[in-house]
């Protein structure tokens, strides 16, 4: 019976800095699949790819990693000190005695939510979220049975793995929310299961690409494709998704608007069309010939990937401004803000992003400084 493939992941310290650490048999696609999608770096000493521990996002590496290999993240429970080759034998011996995988039955019944949650028309990104969330979860009680892991259970899970381990509040709500739904509509198990705590909110400030950089990047990109991809995301103000489900009929160049379909809260909204935006398509369109969807894959009438627009966004960015901490989602955040520094109405912003409540909109109030470098400081008359 043929191995199959295993990424093991660890946490170290090098040098004062937080690290963690991927190790797996050589295999050149898991190699390119992290030249791609992370910011790791081969280490020659330590004979393994290490990655600043501030850049590791667990649900989106096991999103990234789970259809390639399976993903062994206990020694992330471990702390930062990293057990020897030895200890990692020893370890790996007794999981497969322990039968570390996950039980059949638990694999079905997420397979049977999966379906659920596909059949309820729940977007394709929370369905595989979902997922993943619950695969990390059950991994936690690899050959327990759902039955037989408790509220308590779950508790300790929050505490030695997501708290532990320093993941983001949204990791730890999208993994409770995965478990109340699997639990109460596979199990029918729900008066102790909703009574589960979720973290104290946290808003934080979305980051803001400056416009004239936004501009230097558009400007900048040689492929066709590609700009006009990254130039709709910030025109039109656009989620990654939405422009991938973005189809050539939703363009309407007559009535100068475009139409965005079963966005999030699976709402449709109409926008209006910029000029400059039709320009650019009208080029692109005779130079790529997409069939169905304005921005598409290698093969026609294939929709692009969300991990292509990513990294295609990541590498003309670098181009203009070499040290960022911006994604994607970043132009999104950078439209409404210039919108609102140019003296545009929030409740239009909140139309052109489809927020459900104007208190979504608000939060760029908090990031836009043109009226506050207005406000003269008393510092300023100061004699120091």
């Amino acid at each position: 019976m043929k191995t199959p493939k295993r990424i093991i992941l660890f946490r170290r310290e090098v040098g004062g800095s937080r690290y963690v650490t991927i190790k797996f048999q050589y295999d050149s696609t898991i190699i390119n699949a992290i030249k791609s999608n992370t910011r790791a770096k081969w280490d020659g000493v330590l004979k393994c790819w290490i990655l600043l521990e501030t850049d590791f996002d667990l649900h989106r590496f096991f999103e990234q990693f789970s259809p390639l290999a399976y993903v062994d993240y206990s020694g992330l429970k471990q702390g930062t000190k990293r057990p020897t080759e030895d200890k990692i034998g020893k370890q790996r011996k007794k999981e497969q005695k322990k039968h570390v995988e996950i039980i059949p039955e638990t694999l079905e019944k997420i397979a049977l939510l999966v379906k659920w949650m596909e059949q309820k028309r729940y977007a394709d990104s929370t369905v595989k979220t979902y997922r993943n969330q619950l695969l990390i979860f059950f991994r936690f009680f690899p050959s327990r049975r759902p039955q037989e892991i408790s509220v308590t259970d779950i508790e300790q899970f929050n505490h030695e793995l997501v708290i532990g381990q320093g993941y983001s509040i949204s990791f730890q709500n999208q993994t409770i929310s995965a478990i109340k739904m699997f639990y109460i509509k596979m199990l029918g198990i729900r008066l102790e299961f909703e009574q589960l705590d979720r973290p104290r909110k946290y808003r934080a400030l979305p980051k803001v690409i400056p416009i004239e950089t936004v501009q230097r990047m558009l400007k900048s990109i040689p492929n066709l494709k590609h700009k006009t991809a990254l130039s709709v995301i910030y025109g039109l103000g656009l989620r990654r998704s939405e422009l991938i489900h973005l189809r050539l009929g939703d363009l309407d160049f007559e009535r100068k608007q475009v139409l965005i379909r079963n966005s999030k809260g699976n709402k449709d909204r109409v926008l209006p069309f910029p000029e400059k935006l039709q320009v650019l398509i009208r080029s692109y369109l005779p130079a790529y010939e997409p069939e169905v969807w304005l921005i598409e894959g290698i093969k026609r009438g294939q929709k692009y990937s969300e991990t292509s627009l990513q990294n295609i966004f990541k590498k003309y960015l670098k181009k203009v401004q070499k040290n960022h901490n911006f994604t994607l989602h970043c132009l999104r955040h950078s439209i409404a803000t210039h919108l609102l520094e140019s003296g545009t109405d929030i409740r239009y912003i909140q139309e052109l992003l489809g927020h459900k409540s104007s208190r979504t909109t608000e939060i760029y109030t908090h990031v836009s400084m043109k009226s506050l470098h207005k406000v003269k400081n008393p510092i300023d008359a100061f004699d120091i």
